[in-house]
């Protein structure tokens, strides 16, 4: 049995952050950081079944075209996605009543909808990209007993040689794949750009930025832009949370993949001019891909 200080259940028995209980969620759920971006989602629903909002979790579950969705914000960085996981693997493979994993597990299909920057001239702003892998350098997944596939282990080794990660990472950086399946069906809309997705600890330094303190690897993003593997794989872009959802998925057994639209191209130092609107767009093209499965 779990204890109640490893897994907290609220009075009602919900998960202690997400506040939810195991039949107010799909099994296909869709991942926005920004609480206010769950609407923009839920508002193509046919009918809204289930909303819960808790912190910065805010939670739509309905229909869709005859498909049960939920819509579900994270918050911003892999901290919060160590929650949301976590929360969300409890739901669908622990009996919360008798704290006990259940018998028989359930896979999730997470879909990450974001924003990104772009590390090339080639990428621009208002490109729709896939995560063919999540590179994180941050520090979620070395404190999880998970280890790599041999293909992203040698990848892992490869992105070192050319960025030289280990001169200035504080922790292990880490690198998994998408979801096999997810991927191979997004991958049939030709509107996707394809690539590594780098995953940073934060929004300034870790990407780069310089406000009014140096950051210590000024040239982060002409690193991360150098790299070159097989069958032309580059680093698209960079985010907060897709290799900590995709390295989680992989341990705990589910499908995960992260779509997001380019808000800022840092090759050309420009943002985009439509952002709403290109959100919308992303929103509206995973909900067809959804339906089309």
């Amino acid at each position: 049995m779990i204890s109640p200080s490893e897994l907290i259940l609220n009075k009602n028995g919900s998960v202690y952050h997400l506040n939810l209980l195991p039949e107010q969620v799909a099994g296909t759920i869709l991942t926005v950081g920004d609480p206010g971006r769950v609407e923009q989602v839920s508002r193509y629903f046919d009918r809204i079944l289930h909303r819960e909002s808790h912190r910065e979790f805010v939670t739509h579950t309905g229909e869709l075209g005859g498909k049960t969705l939920t819509v579900l914000s994270t918050g911003i960085g892999t901290d919060n996605i160590d929650i949301v996981m976590n929360e969300l693997d409890a739901l669908a493979n622990i009996d919360l009543q008798t704290r006990t994993v259940k018998e028989q597990l359930s896979s999730l299909e997470i879909i990450r909808m974001g924003t990104c920057g772009s590390l090339h001239a080639n990428i621009p702003c208002d490109t729709f990209v896939l995560s063919s892998f999540g590179l994180g350098l941050d520090g979620l997944m070395p404190f999880y007993n998970m280890e790599m596939s041999a293909e992203e282990s040698y990848l892992l080794e490869e992105l070192n040689r050319t960025i030289q990660m280990d001169k200035w990472q504080p922790v292990p950086a880490y690198l998994y794949s998408a979801g096999s399946n997810l991927l191979h069906h997004f991958t049939e809309n030709s509107i996707f750009e394809q690539g590594i997705t780098a995953t940073c600890t934060g929004f300034y330094a870790p990407q780069g930025r310089k406000l009014r303190i140096e950051p210590s690897v000024p040239d982060i993003l002409d690193r991360l832009a150098a790299f070159r593997g097989e069958n032309g794989l580059q680093i698209a872009n960079f985010e907060m949370e897709t290799a900590g959802i995709y390295g989680l998925a992989r341990a705990m057994g589910h499908e995960a993949l992260s779509c997001s639209v380019v808000m800022a191209n840092r090759a050309e130092g420009k943002f985009s001019e439509r952002p709403a609107a290109m959100i919308d767009k992303l929103i509206e093209t995973v909900l067809e891909m959804l339906l089309k499965r």
